[in-house]
């Protein structure tokens, strides 16, 4: 499984490379995790004969297109295109999913988006186009895309774009944001109206049938809260309430004529699914007993298949028997790694999977079910098996008996004792770790430190209960989560008290900048990268962006608090309590969490006196699209921790880790 296979002749530099590299202790280079992927994505074509992948080859970035017997058929240098998906199109076409950071100019609530755009490109490379490019009235690039269907020969795909109206004097002007549903012509590119839009204050969307027809369109009131559902024939088969916007189409029944829709429920934020028939009739509920990560759907039949369970491991389940016999066979054909479903052709006898865990970098396979062989692609991050640190699952308790799960991951070929740490929360929060290849995580691990990413009270995956938990609790028992996780390591010997660092990313990042300003005595520096330090003006930020809406406004106050209450989780007004450095990076065309709010933290902390690091990374975003800036990142937190917390040096002086709960509730309590 080790040996690493070129699959075609310009991944051969980057496989000898990997041969090349030797167990030896010294770590590798940053560049191996700061870089993008060496592969990033990979799709099979409906027949299953050609994949198309995303990754570098021959030190370049780009999409290959190659059949199952490794001939290359195509190739697309990419750059820094910040890809978010690729499809395949039939046989002979390739989608490219991908978004710019634009600015917006005079009369819009925000300065910046992200707005995206459809890019086809023809195998035999005679023709390269962007959906919507010839049409003058649509604006603003793809909205949304609803997939792809063939009929009469044709492939048609369906996206949503903005429209613009024409005045009395026949000028294209704005005059709603609301999208506009269109079936594309993939040959000509020529675009059909098949839904229309909403009226304002009005969010729609829709479910396709398997010949492109809509066969369901859900409308969201945002001021009330309320939703309907309305077959193709107009005709409401579904209503309800949902303050936070719970309501959701999912696809077709497994039958063709039943619809199924989720709804969350407001109260208690349990999720539930239901099937409804589309003429009309009794809404049942199903999958009552679990809890569901992702639906898949039919790519033809445009109906529910399966789904992923929620679960510290991956773990999927199918409703036609065959298919759960495939995908059972071939997540045991890769004991003890954490196995992801990529993609699978029409027959499903063919499937690509990524493989992590253990000491596997992320690979990429193509699994054939007719012969029973796993074929390797190639591998996200070219380490040796010997520097891959190992990763593990922990549970401990938390200050009032809650109990935090973990992922814990240690240094490779040392003794997990008296480690210099490096607590790591996660972004959302809405989100979760696993267990798999973390590049930041393991970026560290190699150069010494233990990692714990807490899935703190507020992490998805562990049930509605446990995520609506951590409401209200930013800068509370959030932040104690993580303080208590470290004293766990202190307790078991792992961790040294005195060598610990918080770093974080989005809502890690004001985790980290609360852990040395909400709290203090804990940790010897603090990373934020795109963090936040001013919660009440993220809030009004948000707010006004959205255009006041409601359901956002909603969302805020149960998720985070009222805004007069804000100020006492802000960062930026605790600055006079640090005692730890603190490295702030961001992205300058961060559009998720603007930039202006790490500008702002630094100067506070300039003005206070206190040890401050800024790195602003131009024309980088939220997410760390592109390969310069990230490794750059990287660089940046690496040098900045080693220096105020190198994994070889002294105790002293350093802050005084608290072991138990109690102590760093009571120091988060003062910060308050």
């Amino acid at each position: 499984m080790r040996r690493f296979l070129a699959v075609v002749a310009m991944f051969a530099a980057i496989m000898v490379g990997a041969g090349q590299m030797t167990a030896a202790r010294a770590a590798p280079p940053l560049s191996v995790y700061g870089q993008l992927p060496g592969l990033e994505q990979a799709v099979l074509s409906p027949s299953g004969d050609r994949i198309a992948l995303i990754g570098i080859a021959a030190g370049e970035r780009r999409l290959v297109v190659i059949d199952k017997a490794d001939k290359p058929l195509f190739v697309l240098p990419l750059g820094d295109v910040k890809i978010r998906g690729v499809y395949w199109i039939g046989e002979s076409q390739v989608m490219i999913y991908k978004s710019d950071t634009v600015g917006l100019g005079v009369g819009f609530t925000a300065e910046q988006a992200e707005l995206y755009s459809a890019v086809i490109a023809s195998i035999d490379g005679k023709k390269i186009w962007t959906v919507f490019q010839k049409s003058k009235d649509i604006t603003g690039g793809v909205r949304g895309f609803y997939g792809t269907i063939q009929r009469g020969g044709k492939w048609y795909g369906y996206f949503s774009g903005i429209t613009r109206d024409k005045d009395g004097a026949g000028e294209l002007i704005l005059t709603s944001t609301k999208p506009v549903l269109y079936e594309v012509d993939m040959e000509s590119g020529a675009p059909r109206k098949i839904g229309a839009r909403s009226e304002d204050g009005i969010y729609r969307s829709w479910a396709l049938g398997p010949d492109g027809t809509v066969s369901a369109r859900l409308d969201y009131i945002s001021k009330s809260g309320s939703w309907a559902i309305r077959n193709g024939a107009g005709e409401k088969i579904a209503s309800g309430i949902s303050k936070l916007a719970g309501a959701d189409l999912v696809a077709l029944g497994n039958g063709g004529d039943t619809l199924i829709y989720s709804q969350s429920d407001d109260d208690d934020g349990e999720v539930h699914w239901f099937e409804l028939p589309l003429a009309g009739g009794e809404a049942k509920e199903i999958l009552t007993d679990v809890g569901v990560e992702q639906a898949y759907i039919d790519r033809r039949s445009r109906r529910f298949i399966g789904y992923a369970l929620t679960g510290d491991m991956p773990a999927y389940r199918f409703l036609d028997a065959h298919q759960q016999k495939v995908v059972n066979a071939t997540l045991k054909a890769f004991p003890g790694l954490a196995v992801t479903l990529i993609d699978w052709n029409d027959a499903f006898d063919a499937l690509i999977v990524k493989t992590e865990g253990g000491d596997d970098p992320q690979s990429w396979w193509l699994v054939d079910i007719k012969t029973g062989r796993a074929t390797p692609l190639g591998q996200s991050y070219l380490v040796p098996a010997a520097e891959v640190g190992p990763v593990k699952i922990i549970r401990y308790k938390a200050g009032d008996g809650t109990e935090i799960p973990g992922i814990l991951t240690l240094p490779p070929g040392r003794e997990a004792k008296n480690l210099p740490v490096i607590i790591f929360p996660h972004g959302g929060p809405a989100s979760h770790d696993s267990v798999g290849f973390d590049w930041w995580a393991q970026a560290f691990a190699v150069r010494g430190y233990a990692v714990l990413q807490p899935n703190f009270r507020g992490s998805t995956g562990y049930g509605p209960a446990f995520e609506r938990a951590g409401y209200g609790e930013w800068g509370r028992k959030m932040q104690t989560d993580m303080s208590d996780g470290l004293a766990h390591l202190v307790r078991d010997g792992i961790a040294d008290p005195r060598r610990a660092c918080i770093m974080g990313a989005s809502f890690g990042g004001y985790a980290a900048l609360a852990g040395v300003t909400l709290q203090q005595g804990i940790y010897r520096c603090a990373v934020s990268v795109s963090g936040i330090g001013d919660v009440a003006r993220m809030a009004t930020t948000d707010l006004r962006e959205s255009g006041s809406d409601p359901t956002m406004r909603r969302g805020l106050e149960q998720q985070i608090g009222a805004h007069r209450d804000l100020a006492a989780i802000s960062p930026i007004r605790f600055v006079d309590k640090v005692t730890a450095p603190i490295l702030l990076i961001h992205g300058k065309d961060d559009t998720v969490v603007l930039y202006d709010q790490s500008k702002d933290m630094a100067a506070a902390l300039r003005r206070a006196g206190k040890a401050v690091e800024f790195v602003t990374l131009p024309g980088e975003d939220h997410w760390l699209s592109k390969g310069a800036t990230r490794l750059s990142m990287l660089q940046s937190a690496v040098a900045f921790i080693e220096k105020y917390n190198p994994p070889d040096g002294p105790s002293d002086p350093a802050p005084v880790v608290p072991t138990t709960s109690a102590s760093a509730q009571s120091g988060q309590a003062s910060a308050r």
